[in-house]
């Protein structure tokens, strides 16, 4: 089951309670659906629960049955409304005469309530709408055809307090989030806070994963610097040997030339400790970068 599955399988969850919400809902699936003309209603959907619930909600919200059913386990559900009588009722239902209008509008006065708007916007999810797996990106959209709805829809958006963009594609309006925090905003409004909570989580992972990874990164970075000065520094003291110039060297000089070629693995931390007395990691890089200055003397 995809996200986008998962998350209608959620929302189908919320309860038909009250009948203004469930025509604002029912509006939304109208608006982004497949088809919605003078002519028939056309939604095709294929979200099992989405399916289940849509008969129920066009019950509670026109007291109106589809003329025609998806058949028993079909893979792409189809349902329809071609009477007459039944599209105007739904029509009428939201102030419209398909007679007078060639395009369609979003009626603001339906969904004065706050409780209708988040109805309308779950059910604009739950036909035209998508969401992407969060473990791959962050990406949210609904998409209708029609233009003047898509501008509607997100003006209607900006007034809950989201941030939607919009674009076209293949006939398409779209309007759509790509922020993680926006979208589980927007999921947890509709009625999805387990598809956000795992939005939030899957991020959680991310992040920690990244920050893993860098610190990874870092430490074979500075592994590699540390392989790399203990290699110089060795070239630097077999240099000083071939030239005899080891046994003049400084007390301190010496103790530096003996632990490095003993320990030629270890860091300059590790070999600070070794020292008798101890000293600073400062101290002992610097009797070492006096060792390879002698040398490249």
């Amino acid at each position: 089951m995809s996200f986008s599955s998962q998350v209608k399988a959620e929302l189908c969850r919320s309860s038909l309670s009250r009948r203004c919400c469930a025509q604002a809902e029912a509006y939304g699936v109208l608006l982004y659906c497949n088809q919605f003309t003078p002519r028939q209603v056309r939604i095709v959907t294929e979200s099992a629960e989405f399916a289940q619930r849509l008969p129920a909600l066009f019950q509670k919200a026109f007291r109106l049955a589809f003329d025609r059913m998806p058949e028993e386990g079909a893979g792409k559900r189809t349902f329809q409304i071609t009477a007459p009588d039944k599209l105007c009722a739904l029509f009428s239902a939201f102030g419209q005469n398909p007679a007078e209008s060639l395009a369609h509008h979003i009626n603001f006065a339906v969904l004065e309530e706050e409780h209708c708007r988040t109805a309308f916007f779950r059910g604009a999810f739950l036909a035209g709408g998508s969401v992407t797996d969060p473990a791959k990106r962050y990406h949210l959209e609904l998409a209708t055809a029609h233009l003047s709805v898509s501008g509607e829809l997100r003006a209607l958006l900006l007034e809950a307090g989201f941030s939607p963009k919009e674009t076209l594609r293949k006939g398409n309006s779209l309007t759509y989030f790509k922020q993680s925090e926006a979208i589980e905003d927007f999921l947890t409004a509709i009625g999805a806070p387990l598809a956000a909570m795992e939005i939030m989580n899957a991020k959680a992972e991310k992040d920690l994963r990244g920050s893993v990874n860098r610190r990874v990164n870092c430490d074979a970075h500075n592994l590699d610097k540390a392989v790399d000065a203990a290699q110089e520094q060795i070239e630097a003291i077999y240099t000083l040997e071939q030239r005899g110039m080891l046994a003049e060297l400084p007390d301190k000089l010496k103790e530096a030339v003996d632990l490095r070629m003993a320990h030629p693995e270890m860091t300059l931390s590790q070999l600070c400790t070794l020292c008798d007395p101890p000293v600073s990691k400062s101290a002992l890089n610097h009797r070492l970068r006096k060792l390879l200055g002698l040398a490249k003397r």
